[in-house]
């Protein structure tokens, strides 16, 4: 079993930044692909920013120049620094990774999701 747990969210001033972080524990053997979405109230599920496991990241437009990933290997963990905030980067925002763990019977590979942190942008 795999858990993702996410820190870093609260409330923050327009303009304000925030670093939001999420560390992956388990019978962990290989991290693909690590990501953050957000969800806003209303709205569907969305990507934020991804990174891969050898460093390359995608960002959404929404977030370009304001956003960046960054991982850790060694310690399971992806970190999202953002600045500049808006009022519309309010929403819960989730951890998401591609991981390959261990099995009696072989590797399992499957998706898993972190429990969400809110992130509310208001003076």
């Amino acid at each position: 079993q795999v858990q993702l747990v996410e820190s870093g969210g609260g409330l923050v001033q327009p303009g304000g930044s925030l670093r939001l972080s999420c560390a992956a524990s388990g019978s962990i053997f290989s991290i693909n692909a690590m990501d953050w979405y957000r969800e806003a109230p209303g709205k569907q599920r969305e990507l934020v920013a991804s990174i891969t496991n050898g460093g390359n990241t995608n960002y959404a437009d929404s977030v370009k120049g304001r956003g960046t990933i960054s991982r850790d290997n060694a310690k399971n963990a992806v970190h999202l620094q953002m600045n500049s905030l808006k009022p519309e980067d309010t929403a819960v925002y989730y951890c998401h990774a591609t991981v390959t763990t261990e099995q009696d019977w072989g590797r399992l590979t499957r998706e898993y999701w972190g429990q969400g942190t809110q992130v509310t942008v208001s003076s």
